[in-house]
This record gives structure tokens, sequence and C-alpha cells, in this order.
């Protein structure tokens, strides 16, 4: 029987290229998706610029640009790398697009319609230099838990740990290098925990994930009641503006994932689809390929959007490791950091292709 697949991988950010790790995961899906498509079945494979948050909206002022500037030519920049590996989308789109705003908005009454939406006033990091608050992802310091230096303020790569930018030791901004200081805004937050048995069962049951993360989010997360989740960011900031919260945005990483939905909606209304045959529908299978940096997103926060409205779940989340030089992770200090675009100015891609292919695996490596 023909299987129907809709297939993504994470968005790459707006403000940087694709270099050589990045693309572990996207040949990882190209090649499962050739595979899908030569089995017979019609799998469609979608993916999207992530172009939201800070860091886009300071570059863009730093270079006296618009934010819209900064991605148009950064989506031409991914696009020629991705093109140059062979990689193939049947949609390419962006999180700053018509069908995202709209889809962000229908998510969002969805859980003010389920009561999973709180608001409150809490500390947060300022930027002093930059003039603006700080997404976790723009702190950098010493993870609580472990005491590994050089962590991001959302999670530490070392030992898995999430936790508030606030409780980071000796925080700086990524920014400007400056040390944050505290200031309070009203946060918008998804109340989590009253998902936590619904999670547990979608987490732990029906293969969804591969045993090794269902173990992990067992242990880490599912053992404890669920942080609730921070959606919002104060202005200034570049993203979509909150409709019922004016001067309040959406978090990246609340309208990012959407972007897969955006993006397939794009590709129904130009090949005369219907959105709901391959969100709402029980005949489609839904894969995502991701690194297992941002498996709390799409394990947690992820799954409860999507059931809370009504669209069709993750048949399997498919997670990989990290590229690694000798052991450690890629840096441009050592000199082992490779742009994509500098590899293909040297090397046939499909040498790179195969060692990839060759190497992964059905396990978080």
């Amino acid at each position: 029987m023909t299987r129907q697949i809709l297939v993504t991988s994470a968005l790459p950010y707006a403000n940087g290229h694709i270099h050589i790790g990045h693309l572990v995961e996207y040949l990882q899906t190209d090649i499962w998706v050739r595979f899908q498509k030569l089995a017979g079945n019609r799998c469609v494979y979608v993916c999207a610029d992530d172009t939201h948050g800070t860091a886009i909206m300071i570059r863009a002022r730093q270079e006296g640009r618009s934010e819209l500037e900064v991605i148009a030519e950064m989506r031409e920049s991914h696009l020629k790398d991705f093109t140059g590996f062979g990689i193939e989308f049947d949609n390419y789109g962006s999180t700053h697009s018509d069908e995202n705003r709209a889809l962000c908005a229908e998510i969002w009454q969805s859980l003010r319609q389920a009561d999973l939406i709180v608001e409150r006033n809490v500390e947060r990091f300022y930027d002093p230099v930059e003039e603006t608050f700080l997404a976790d992802r723009f702190v950098k310091g010493t993870c609580p838990k472990c005491g590994a230096e050089d962590q991001y303020g959302d999670n530490c790569e070392k030992c898995g740990s999430t936790y508030d930018a606030t409780e980071v030791i000796n925080p700086i901004s990524t920014l400007s290098g400056a040390t944050p200081v505290r200031r309070e805004s009203l946060q918008l937050f998804v109340e989590l925990e009253k998902l936590h048995g619904w999670l547990n069962e979608w987490t732990q049951t029906g293969g969804h994930l591969q045993e090794e993360i269902a173990n992990y989010l067992q242990g880490h997360f599912l053992n404890d009641p669920l942080r609730d989740w921070d959606v919002s960011r104060p202005a200034r900031y570049f993203g979509f503006e909150i409709p019922d919260s004016p001067g309040n945005y959406w978090y990246v990483w609340f309208d990012a994932p959407i972007g897969y939905i955006a993006s397939t909606h794009q590709w129904c209304k130009a090949n005369g689809e219907k959105l709901e045959d391959w969100w709402k529908s029980d005949q489609t299978e839904v894969h995502h390929f991701i690194g297992k940096d941002i498996t709390y997103f799409h394990t947690l926060f992820w799954p409860a959007m999507l059931k809370t409205a009504g669209f069709n779940l993750p048949k399997k989340v498919h997670i990989h490791g990290f590229l690694r030089v000798n052991g450690e992770k890629m840096s441009k200090s050592k000199g082992t950091f490779v742009m994509a675009s500098t590899y293909l100015k040297h090397l046939d891609p499909a040498y790179l292709r195969y060692y990839y292919a060759s190497k992964l695996s059905s396990r978080v490596v």
C-alpha cells in the first residue's frame, strides 16, 4: 500500500550560513526522502528559513539594512548551498510569511480556548549595550546544574539540563559581550503541566521516538512537574505581534515549528492540494528530522501545540547527534569549522553525501 508521508528538517536560522555540521541533517533527510520516493510512496519534503528573533534585528541594525533585506539574502545563500549538495525540497518557505502568521494565530487561539495561557511579570536578562531583552540562546555562561562552561541560557549541551537564563552562572550577552542585567517584563506562558499525562503517554509509547530519547525525557523532565513554557517577547523584537497582547511578540520557538505547516500550506496552494489532507488526516505520516540539541522543543512543546490545535502529531521524530572533529564540536578558533560553500569550492559533494550516509543510523550518535 502506498504511504503518504510529509517530511521536515529543522529550519536553518537566517542569521548564519550553512556549514557541514548542519548538512548532517539535511543530507540524512534528503537520502531518506529519496528512498521513500523510489519505494513508490508519496513523499513531500518541506523546510523553511527560521527568520525571527533578536539576532536578526540586531544584525540588520548594525548593517544599516532592514530585517527583510537580511533574511532575503540569507535565503538565497541557504538555497544555493542546499542545491550544491543535491538537497531537493518540495517547498522551501519562510517563517516570515502570511501563511505562518495566520497559522500562529489559529494555534494560539486554540491554546487560549484550552485555558493553557497564563500571563505574569518575570525578571529576564536585558543587554544594556544593545538595549534589548535577550532570548535565552543569546546568553552564555556556566551551567547551573553540572558546572560546564560556555553553555547557552536555555539548556546545557553537556548534561542535557534545561533552566532559566537567569540561573546561568557568570552570564554574558553573545550580542555585545556585556554582562546582562535583570529587568522585569510581562510574559505569556503555556501551562505545559496540564498536558503532562498525555505527553508522558505519547513519548513513552507508540514508537514515536528512539528508545534513548524516550528514556532521556522520562529521566530528565517527565518525572517532575513540567515548567511553564515562555512563549512571548516584549518589544523591540523582530517577529509577529500577538494579536490579543499588543506590545508582545511570539517567541521564535513558538512560530518556528509552525513554519513546517506554513511551508506545507504553500506547497498545497501551488499544487492544488488541501492542507487538511496533510496535517489533519490519519492517512498522512509526519516525520521530523532534528538534531538532539532541540529535542526538548520537538518532543514536548511541539506535540502539545499540535494536540491542542487538532493537527497531526508526528509519527516519528528522527533525532541525530552532532558532527564532531577529533571528538569535539567544530570550532573556528581550532580551524575545524568548514562552511558548505567552502567545501563546494574544493570537493565533490557526493563524497560528503556518501560519508554521512555510511555513518548515520537510527541511533542518536
